[in-house]
């Protein structure tokens, strides 16, 4: 009867509560570790080498977690933090993974005085809901028509990355880019960054040549060397079929019995291909674009009537030149009306760089979508230069959608564990450790900028929470200076966060430290090494 029973796999790790718990906050902890030292205007980079043996050399906390290979669980949850912060708001990947962490950890010690962990998230989330109350009382909202203010925002978050250096250029790019893609329908404000700001890198020559092009701009050269490379005010056609004979999907056999047959088979190929040519040139177009391919005998047609022709654009490419230009993208020729022809780009000119040729259709009357054209002396830089600019344009978003503003250099955190602290006291009961917990964790983001740059942390902090405690409606502003490391007023210091990028950090650290204390036991099925399977 003693026969043991074996209801999980034999080879299968368990870990019971204890163990699985001890794991989480050990695993949570070495992944925040390794984006600490990227917090603040003197983060450090981080080199990493990714499977295909290129490097990235960033200092992005969503760029480097995606290139670590990590096994926990716990550590994979925390690593898709950051990867949903950088998809909703763009910003604030480092904080959130650091602030999580931090969380997680000021909850050890109530698990180890037995409190239940269904107590220690109820109190996270009271503490959540009050912190959000007092980030919207903390928050300050600024007009949206005045530029310097939207330049100062963005300054703020280019202030920790590498293009620091060419600060002004970079937030002007960012914004011009933003505000180009911005459309308002009746109540509805859209800014689609994804699909309508392309960011072209182009090696070569210098960081300070970056500009917006208010138009698109293509790795592309006409078809025909006898095409026209530069026409004013054209007129564009944007197809997605083919301007060739169309060809068997799989194996087409044809019988031919006499060469009259070869024959007329080639003059119908001739004659669908002269159809569909005439179809577009009867609308007296200048410029044609298909995402797929052109015959040579199409082409020949278009030369003869002085129509330059385009092939095998992506799709994305031709719904952004439908945007600047006005044009409808038309799947048949035999469709195509003259209100479907695009009038509103003032210039497309074929130009040379370095040693490739690019088209630019620019001088549009009102631009939708624009590419950002980037120059740097390498592809390392040029990679790096195009996180931050993506960063900046989450940031010029965030802003234009919702204009509110709250301090930076963990004055908002400082402020908030304040106010938390205060109303922790008022609070009975089990929940007041929790609650209080939540405060002090808060604390970490000051703390870590003061660490980063060098400072006497405990004297710098202690000085804030006294400034904080001593008057917190009027020294609520007060943070760290990252670069000199002491206590300021960021409105002086100009430093300001987007409202929606420390709500979405706060909602989204405290809320995954929630579902991680509910876990109480893991099991990994992983198969045995021999066994072949990658189960």
């Amino acid at each position: 009867m003693n026969t043991p029973v074996f209801v999980l796999n034999t080879n299968a790790k368990r870990e019971n509560q204890k163990e699985a718990q001890q794991g989480i906050f050990l695993a949570v902890k070495a992944v925040a570790s390794i984006v600490r030292t990227c917090l603040g205007p003197k983060a450090m980079l981080k080199m990493i080498l990714d499977p295909m043996g290129t490097t990235v050399v960033t200092n992005d906390g969503n760029a480097i977690l995606r290139e670590i290979d990590v096994t926990h669980p716990a550590a994979k949850s925390i690593i898709e933090l950051s990867r949903a912060q950088d998809e909703n708001v763009g910003d604030g990947t480092t904080s959130v993974v650091i602030l999580a962490s931090e969380v997680l950890t000021s909850s050890e010690p109530l698990i180890e005085k037995r409190i239940h962990p269904t107590t220690i998230i109820k109190a996270f989330r009271m503490a959540l809901d009050d912190a959000l109350t007092y980030m919207d009382q903390y928050s300050l909202k600024i007009d949206t028509k005045n530029r310097q203010e939207l330049l100062k925002v963005i300054q703020s978050s280019i202030g920790t990355k590498f293009i620091n250096k060419w600060s002004k250029l970079m937030c002007d790019l960012s914004l011009d880019a933003v505000l180009t893609v911005h459309t308002r329908q009746d109540d509805r404000e859209e800014i689609d960054i994804k699909r309508y700001v392309k960011v072209e890198k182009i090696p070569g020559g210098d960081v300070t040549e970056c500009r917006v092009l208010k138009g698109v701009l293509l790795n592309k050269d006409v078809t025909h060397a006898k095409m026209k490379r530069m026409i004013k005010n054209p007129r564009i056609v944007l197809l997605d079929c083919a301007l060739e004979y169309k060809k068997g999907e799989s194996d087409t056999t044809v019988d031919i019995t006499n060469e009259d047959d070869f024959t007329a088979l080639l003059k119908i190929e001739e004659e669908y291909v002269q159809k569909i040519c005439n179809d577009i040139i009867k609308l007296k177009p200048d410029l044609v674009f298909t995402e797929k391919g052109v015959s040579d005998l199409a082409q020949h047609y278009f030369v003869k009537a002085g129509i330059t022709c385009l092939r095998r654009l992506k799709k994305t490419e031709n719904n952004r030149i439908a945007r600047i230009s006005g044009a409808t993208i038309v799947s048949r020729t035999d469709e195509l009306q003259e209100s479907d022809i695009g009038t509103d780009c003032g210039l497309f000119e074929i130009r040379k760089i370095g040693d490739e040729y690019f088209t630019f259709l620019e001088e549009c009357k009102n631009p939708k979508a624009c590419t950002i054209l980037l120059r740097g002396a390498s592809k390392d830089i040029l990679n790096e230069v195009e996180r931050n600019i993506a960063d900046a344009m989450c940031v010029a978003r965030n802003v234009v959608l919702d204009p509110r503003l709250v301090p930076g250099g963990g004055a908002i955190e400082m402020a908030i564990s304040q106010a938390l602290s205060e109303k922790s006291k008022s609070i009975e009961g089990i929940y007041q450790l929790p609650y209080k917990a939540v405060a002090q964790a808060l604390e970490c983001i000051p703390r870590v900028l003061a660490q980063n740059c060098g400072a006497n942390t405990i004297k710098l902090l202690t000085e804030l929470r006294a400034k904080h405690a001593v008057n917190p409606t009027e020294n609520n502003t007060y943070g760290v200076d990252g670069d000199k490391g002491t206590v300021v007023d960021m409105k002086t210091l100009g430093i300001w966060d987007t409202h929606a990028v420390k709500v979405q950090t706060l909602k989204t650290a405290i809320e995954s430290a929630c579902t991680m204390l509910r876990v109480d036991h893991i099991a990994s099925a992983v198969s045995k090494k021999g066994d072949g399977h990658g189960h």
